[in-house]
């Protein structure tokens, strides 16, 4: 017998066999991505009519967030200035409610929040649910290391 252990090098993922064949169902596609556009869309109405919240921002800044990820995975790549845009009509909301204690937006911020959102729809719809999973985790990911390097420039010297 040989001296030398043998190990398992397997280089897949592990997921379980349900997890994997959801992953690559066309029938839980359509619940999963419905869901996701409908908390943009009633959390984008809820701001509009003056109703927002910090939870409802927090959603909607992590739906932009994956919409960017999956145009950086190359699901319409080539519209990822509309979600940048709505990046930056999220920034105006957040300064609105630091400055009058209401979660309001304009008509400009709006309309580019609209936009992203049309985006981000098409690439649901052309998106699998491994790649929406990829580019979930690569969101999560930049959010631990935006929040590593946060603080360790707030650490005292």
């Amino acid at each position: 017998m040989s001296s030398k252990s043998r190990t398992r090098n397997d280089t897949r993922t592990a997921i379980s066999p349900l997890l994997r064949a959801l992953t690559f169902s066309r029938v839980a596609h359509e619940p999963v991505t419905q869901t996701m556009l409908l908390q943009c869309y009633t959390g984008l109405d809820a701001f509009r009519r003056g109703h927002g919240s910090r939870a409802l921002f927090t959603t909607l800044g992590r739906r932009l967030l994956v919409a960017e990820e999956l145009g950086r995975l190359g699901y319409h790549r080539d519209e990822i200035e509309y979600i940048q845009w709505a990046h930056a009509a999220m920034l105006h909301i957040d300064a609105t409610e630091k400055e009058g204690g209401v979660w309001l937006m304009s008509d400009v911020d709006y309309a580019r929040l609209c936009r992203a959102f049309e985006t981000f729809g098409r690439q649901l719809s052309v998106a699998s649910l491994g790649g929406i999973a990829k580019a979930e985790a690569r969101m999560v990911g930049g959010l631990l290391k935006a929040e590593r390097t946060l603080a360790l420039a707030e650490a005292p010297a």
